[in-house]
């Protein structure tokens, strides 16, 4: 792991922030010239510190106004490996992610859906019917509070 400094915190604050933000705007706040910054981001990214810039769609402008966490804990009947089921369950539109975890449960999924009939339709036609499904504790969201991470 390389070391970082305050300037790298702040450049990295700002991009968690608003990641479009170009390396002149950053370096016109932090005091500091183009080039100068955008060689700091580039070596962040070669040492792995930015592992990408995303999009965050507004799900429920799209029209999809229920997210579900699911926990989902795979069925031993049958011993499918944790790799089929990741893949098979992250080729499902709705599930925008799957994570591995330790604990009750062996997956936790984050679910989109238009309402709760079509969440209901998601879960009974596609996610428990996949190889290995088994139990399910479904949450669903009611609010969100974003953190700006642990640099914040």
């Amino acid at each position: 792991m390389i070391e970082i400094d305050d300037i790298d915190r702040e450049i990295l604050r700002a991009l968690c922030r608003d990641a479009s933000q170009s390396a002149g705007s950053i370096g016109r706040r932090l005091g500091m010239s183009q080039p100068a910054v955008w060689r700091r981001i580039r070596r962040l990214e070669k040492e792995k510190m930015i592992r990408g810039i995303r999009l965050r769609l507004n799900a429920e402008a799209l029209g999809f106004g229920v997210t579900v966490f699911l926990g989902v804990k795979l069925a031993r009947k049958g011993h499918v490996s944790l790799e089929d089921f990741e893949r098979a369950v992250s080729a499902i539109p709705e599930v925008q992610t799957v994570e591995h975890v330790l604990g009750l449960y062996d997956f936790r999924l984050r679910v989109v859906a238009r309402d709760l009939p079509d969440f209901e339709r998601v879960l009974r036609r596609r996610i428990m019917t996949l190889p290995g499904a088994g139990e399910v504790e479904a949450n669903v969201l009611l609010s969100e509070e974003r953190r700006p991470g642990p640099l914040g």
